[in-house]
């Protein structure tokens, strides 16, 4: 064949349209088998689609913001050696006989429109979407007095998914949150006291969340509702726990699994935390690192945030929040002391789950936190 059709991959399960964010070569570059030629982003993850064949861009059908399927053609890659031979045809054609000449002009003022109507149906998207572009900010501005625009950009494949995610999650389960707090002197007690030996021995810093992560499969144990879902009239008991974390990255927010975090040492589950802290950063998690989780905890405390109501992921009917610790007079033993306290906040799927398991749940976690001693004697 002359030419190539640049292709989209298969898209990952779930994943039913890609965003172009990058094109690595412009039309007549040599192009080398395996050469990076796309980023695309989907809701998820950054996928590099890499060349197939050897030769030179000939063409670009999608741009950079444009939406892309599952083996759509986005671009034609043309042989280096049908190239070469291009103007040696323009001339060795003349020796053929006139209908021969003929046929072959047909074929190739064909091709040529062809291409001219590919052309021209990317431009005229690209007018119609500059068109509602500015029509939209037009009617924006007619609306506000003294608006200036500083700028517009296009909303990312992964913002738009977690839009649509939260909408969906908002109105197809009855949530309801509940908060408790939480005393974090006892775990800032260990941390201070074993911290240093910890990473000495595992080369990691012994971080919060593995504590939560501990507490929280520890009360899944106790109350099995919140590690369900509701599909149709049916409740679904996963004997699983695998827990999403949610890491905020450049591109947003991300909530990739641990898997079976019952099972898991706290050695493990922060080794696991910072690695797909990295693969996030540098837009390697895979579709497997993302799905498949039961129950997700989301750590608003990292940017100072002292209480929140966190909306479920779906299909899972529950979601824990953590949040800034802060000193704050409490009363113990009928003395008003300063401790370090959390809020903690359960959002969960009413349908399915009752306020005395939410609230159980909650105060399974707060026990545990400020009773770690009882986690490591097993008691």
């Amino acid at each position: 064949m002359n030419k190539k059709k640049i292709k989209i991959p298969e898209l990952p399960e779930s994943v039913y349209n890609a965003t172009i964010i990058k094109w690595h070569k412009k039309i007549g570059d040599d192009i080398n088998k395996n050469d990076l030629l796309i980023d695309l982003e989907t809701d998820k993850i950054i996928i590099e689609v890499p060349a197939l064949q050897d030769g030179i861009l000939s063409k670009i059908f999608k741009n950079v913001g444009d939406s892309v399927k599952s083996y759509e053609t986005i671009g034609i890659i043309k042989k280096k050696d049908n190239i070469k031979n291009i103007s040696q045809n323009k001339i060795e054609k003349n020796f053929f006989s006139p209908s021969l000449r003929r046929k072959m002009n047909i074929h190739v003022n064909d091709e040529k429109k062809m291409e001219k109507n590919i052309d021209s149906q990317i431009n005229q998207k690209k007018k119609k979407n500059k068109k509602n572009i500015d029509e939209n900010l037009n009617n924006l501005v007619k609306t506000k007095q003294n608006l200036e625009i500083k700028k517009v950009i296009k909303m990312s494949s992964l913002r738009k998914e977690i839009s649509e995610k939260l909408v969906q999650s908002k109105n197809k389960t009855a949530m309801l949150t509940t908060f408790n707090e939480v005393n974090m002197q006892s775990i800032i007690k260990i941390r201070k006291k074993f911290g240093e030996e910890f990473q000495k021995k595992y080369g990691i810093k012994l971080g919060l969340m593995s504590f939560f992560v501990k507490a929280v499969t520890q009360a899944i144990k106790k109350y099995p509702i919140i590690n369900s879902s509701l599909v149709k009239d049916e409740i679904v008991y996963y004997k699983n726990i695998n827990i999403n974390i949610a890491i905020s990255t450049n591109r947003g927010l991300v909530a990739p699994v641990l898997f079976n975090a019952n099972k898991m040492s706290m050695f493990a589950i922060e080794k696991k935390i910072k690695s797909y802290i990295s693969q996030s950063n540098e837009n390697k998690l895979t579709i497997d690192n993302l799905k498949n989780g039961t129950f997700t905890i989301t750590n608003g405390g990292v940017f100072g945030s002292l209480m929140s109501t966190p909306i479920i992921n779906p299909p899972q009917s529950a979601i824990l929040g953590i949040h800034s610790i802060n000193n704050r007079p409490i009363v113990k033993k009928e003395k008003i002391i300063s401790a370090p306290m959390m809020y903690i906040s359960l959002s969960y799927d009413h349908r399915l789950i009752d306020g005395k398991d939410s609230v159980g749940f909650l105060k399974d976690i707060k026990f545990t936190l400020e009773n770690f001693i009882n986690i490591i004697l097993k008691i």
